[in-house]
C-alpha cells in the first residue's frame, strides 16, 4: 500500500476520524505501547467493547481481521428489535434486554441512524388475534416498563380489521388474511451503525485497527499477554502487548480462545439469508411479520427496498465467505408467498447475502435448524488475562460490551467506573435534526438535488455538512457516477478519508450497498469509484485492475451461489 493517505486533508487529530494516516499511527502505537486491552474482532460486539472500555478510562486497541463489520454485524436482519418471537420461547429476559436498547438507540446512542418502523402480523385464522395480540401486548408493555423517566421509543400496536390490513398493506392475499396487529421495532443500516461506534470509540482514543488478522496469543508464564498481528495491507507481523484480551471474534471466538491453549466453549455458526427485493414488487405502507415452516418470515422497508429474510440453519462451511444457496432463495420466496396477492419471483431480487450468528454449541449435535437455540450472550473469562464474549444479538451488543469489560476490570483487579455508553450518543446523533432542518439549503449551497441530502442524513446524521464540504471545490463530486446513481462520490471519497475503507470493497459492500442494491453488484461503476479512491490509497493502475477484478469475483461468487442463469453471471435477471 505504498503512498496511502495521499489526501493533503487527511488530519490525525480529527475526532473519530479513521484515515490513512491514521490508520499508520494507530499502528505504530499498537506496535510500541502497552495497553489495558486489545479487542479482537471489529463487528458490533467488538467495537461497542472498545467503546465501553474507552468509556471507563482504560487504553484500547482494536483489531479486526478483516474490513469493520465484514462478518456478522453487515449481514444481519438490518432490524433492531426485542424479538417478538422469543416470547414464544418464554425468555423473557432476553426480550426485556433487547427492548431497552432498541429504545436506547432509537432515542439516544443512534436516533439518525436508527429509526422506528411499522410491522405488520396478518392474521389468517381466528384464534390468532386473541393469541398473537396478547404476544405483542405484552411487547409493548415489557418496553414500558423498560424505559426511563416516561419517554418512549416506537409507536404502540394496535389492531386492524381485514379492511384495515390491507389499507396498510395492498399486496396482501385478500382471501387470506382475517386481519393484523401493527407493532413497531427499528430499522437501521447495521455496517453504518457498526462504524459509528467504531469510531465513536477512536473519538475517546481507541486505536481501531481493521484488516489486522489475529494470527498468535502472546503469554507471560500462564496469563495472555496479548496478541500477534498480521497487517493485511503491508503484510507486517507485529505484537500488541496488553493486560487483558477481550475475545469478541464472533463465530471465530473459540478459535482465538484456542491460540490461548483453552476450550472451554464451541461456536454453532447459523445462517441467516437475506434478499433484497424491488420496491414495487409488493405494496405495502408496512413491513411484514408472519409464520414461517419452522420460525417467522420478515419482509421489512429498507431505504427504498423490501429486505426478505431470513433462514437459520447449521452452518459448517467456510465462515469467512458464507453463501446463498438455492434452498435458502426457495424457503424464503416459498414462505412470504403465502401472504402475498402477488408473488414474489426470482426476477424481483435484486441482491443476496447470508451471514453467521454465533451462537454456543447445543448439546444435540446432529440438528439441522438453530431457530430455537438461546440468542443470550456468555461471556467466559478463562485463561488468565483472557476475557470472551459470544452469542447474543446486535441489538443487545452494548449491554454485552458492558458484561465484558466488567469482567475486564476484574482481571485487570481494578474498580472500574460504570459505563457511561447508555446516555452516549454515537458520531452524527448530536444535532442531527438540526441539520436535517438545514437540508434546502445545503442543497442549493452545494448544488445538490435534496432527496440525496435527505438520504445522506440517516447515513451521516450531523457529519453531513463535513461530507458535503469538498463538493464545494469539486462540484464533480456532487453528481453520481453511472452505474451508482444512488450515492455520491464524496462519499466514496469520505468512506476513506473518515471510515477506515481500505479495499474497494469495503466501499462497495458495507460503507455504501451497491453490492445488493445493484443486478450488477456495482461492477459498472467499479473501474470509477477505484480511480476515484487511487491517489487517497496511493494505488496505481495495477492495483486499481486488481481491487475491480477481486470485486467482481465476490460479486460473481455471491450470485452463482443464487443460483442466477443468464447471459452474465452477475446478473439475477
Amino acid at each position: 500500500m505504498s503512498g496511502a493517505g495521499a489526501d493533503p486533508s487527511d488530519r490525525t487529530s480529527e475526532p473519530g476520524r479513521l484515515s490513512p494516516a491514521g490508520r499508520r499511527a494507530a499502528v505504530a502505537a499498537a506496535r510500541t505501547g502497552r495497553f489495558d486491552v486489545v479487542v479482537v474482532g471489529g463487528g458490533v460486539t467488538g467495537a461497542g467493547v472498545a467503546l465501553d472500555a474507552a468509556s471507563r478510562g482504560l487504553s484500547v486497541v482494536l483489531v479486526e481481521a478483516g474490513d469493520l463489520a465484514s462478518g456478522t454485524s453487515s449481514r444481519s436482519g438490518k432490524t433492531v428489535h426485542g424479538g417478538l418471537r422469543y416470547l414464544e420461547q418464554l425468555n423473557f429476559s432476553l426480550v426485556a434486554e433487547a427492548l431497552r436498547e432498541r429504545d436506547l438507540m432509537v432515542r439516544t446512542t443512534a436516533p439518525h441512524l436508527v429509526t422506528p418502523e411499522p410491522f405488520l402480523v396478518p392474521f389468517t385464522t381466528p384464534w390468532e388475534r386473541p393469541y398473537i395480540g396478547a404476544g405483542v401486548l405484552l411487547y409493548d408493555l415489557m418496553a414500558a416498563a423498560g424505559r426511563t423517566g416516561g419517554r418512549g421509543g416506537v409507536p404502540h400496536h394496535r389492531h386492524l380489521t381485514r379492511r384495515g390490513a390491507l389499507r396498510e398493506a395492498p399486496g396482501l392475499a385478500a382471501d387470506v388474511v382475517t386481519g393484523a396487529v401493527q407493532y413497531y421495532d427499528g430499522r437501521m443500516d447495521d455496517a453504518r451503525h457498526t462504524l459509528a461506534v467504531a469510531r465513536t470509540a477512536a473519538a475517546l482514543g481507541a486505536h481501531v485497527l481493521s484488516h489486522a488478522r489475529v494470527v498468535g496469543v502472546l503469554r507471560e508464564g500462564p496469563r495472555v499477554a496479548g496478541v500477534v498481528v498480521e497487517d493485511a495491507l503491508t503484510g507486517d507481523r507485529f505484537d500488541v502487548t496488553a493486560s487483558v484480551v477481550i475475545n469478541a471474534a464472533g463465530v471465530w471466538a473459540a478459535d482465538v480462545q484456542a491460540m490461548a491453549g483453552s476450550a472451554s466453549f464451541a461456536v454453532r455458526p447459523a445462517k441467516g439469508v437475506h434478499l433484497l427485493v424491488e420496491q414495487g414488487a409488493f405494496d405495502s405502507r408496512t413491513g411484514l411479520l408472519a409464520r414461517a415452516e419452522d420460525s417467522v418470515i420478515i419482509l421489512r422497508r429498507w431505504f427504498g427496498h423490501w429486505l426478505l429474510g431470513t433462514t437459520d440453519t447449521a452452518y459448517t462451511g467456510d465462515r469467512r465467505a458464507p453463501t446463498v444457496e438455492q434452498a435458502d432463495v426457495d424457503y424464503l420466496l416459498r414462505n412470504v408467498n403465502r401472504y402475498l396477492g402477488r408473488p414474489l419471483s426470482r426476477s424481483d431480487v435484486l441482491g443476496a447475502f447470508a451471514g453467521l450468528r454465533p451462537l454456543l454449541a447445543p448439546v444435540a449435535r446432529d440438528a439441522t435448524t438453530t431457530s430455537a437455540l438461546s440468542r443470550d450472550h456468555t461471556v467466559v473469562a478463562e485463561p488468565a488475562g483472557m476475557v470472551t464474549v459470544v452469542g447474543g444479538k446486535y441489538t443487545t451488543y452494548r449491554r454485552m460490551a458492558r458484561d465484558a469489560v466488567d469482567a475486564a476490570g476484574r482481571a485487570l483487579g481494578r474498580a472500574l467506573p460504570p459505563s457511561p455508553t447508555a446516555e452516549m450518543p454515537l458520531l452524527g446523533a448530536t444535532g442531527w435534526r438540526a441539520v436535517g432542518n438545514q437540508v434546502p439549503r445545503l442543497a442549493v449551497e452545494h448544488g445538490v438535488p435534496a432527496d440525496h441530502l435527505h438520504r445522506m442524513l440517516h447515513r451521516y446524521g450531523a457529519e453531513l455538512p463535513a461530507v458535503l464540504a469538498p463538493v464545494r471545490d469539486d462540484p464533480a463530486l456532487g453528481r453520481p457516477l453511472p452505474g451508482a446513481e444512488g450515492y455520491l462520490p464524496v462519499e466514496f471519497r469520505h468512506a476513506v478519508t473518515h471510515e477506515g475503507a481500505a479495499t474497494l470493497s469495503d466501499v462497495l459492500t458495507r460503507r455504501t450497498h451497491l453490492v445488493i442494491e445493484r443486478t450488477d453488484g456495482g461492477t459498472a461503476a467499479a473501474p470509477a469509484v477505484a480511480g476515484l479512491l487511487a491517489p487517497l490509497l496511493g494505488w496505481d493502475e495495477t492495483r486499481q485492475a486488481r481491487e475491480v477484478a477481486e470485486h467482481r469475483a465476490e460479486v460473481e461468487r455471491d450470485r452463482t451461489a443464487l443460483g442466477s442463469a443468464g447471459p452474465a453471471p452477475i446478473d439475477l435477471r
